[in-house]
């Protein structure tokens, strides 16, 4: 160790900190997740569409605080695969505001498309825009959250 030239160390520690950098960069949450988030908002949609408001608010709240429960584990980016155990140092805390924030801007955005496609005369609007939604997060939820964490260098 005393024979490690001032370059030779430098070169190791900018190699570490580029392995560190691809690490964090792959820390998020896993593909089964955006599905499984999906096919609620399906369900959710559909029950908005054919039940009434009674029961389409308590599945909401219901599926709200099972989310909750299941992914806080998830949302800290620290268990993406089996493979892969990420220290809390490296896992950036502001993952869980960003994913949530992602979350309100997809609530957002179904409501919003509800209300243009009932305005249009769309039959079953609130399953439409479920549809929509359903289809950004299940396909793009992933790369969305990795273009936010950047945006918010989390």
């Amino acid at each position: 160790m005393e024979n490690i030239a001032s370059d030779q160390a430098r070169a190791a520690l900018a190699a570490v900190d580029h392995a560190r950098s691809q690490v964090a960069e792959e820390v998020g949450l896993p593909r089964g997740y955006w599905w499984a988030m999906a096919a609620g908002w399906l369900l959710l949609g559909a029950l908005g569409t054919w039940t009434t408001p009674w029961v389409a608010g308590t599945a909401t709240t219901v599926f709200g605080a099972a989310h909750g429960t299941f992914a806080s584990g998830l949302l800290n980016g620290r268990r993406r695969t089996g493979q892969l155990q990420v220290g809390a140092a490296l896992a950036s805390r502001r993952i869980p505001l960003v994913v949530v924030g992602m979350l309100i801007a997809l609530v957002a955005l179904t409501i919003l498309a509800a209300l243009v496609l009932d305005a249009d005369g769309a039959d079953h609007a609130a399953m439409w825009a479920a549809a929509l939604v359903a289809a950004v997060v299940g396909f793009g939820g992933p790369e969305i959250l990795r273009v936010l964490r950047r945006w918010a260098r989390a």
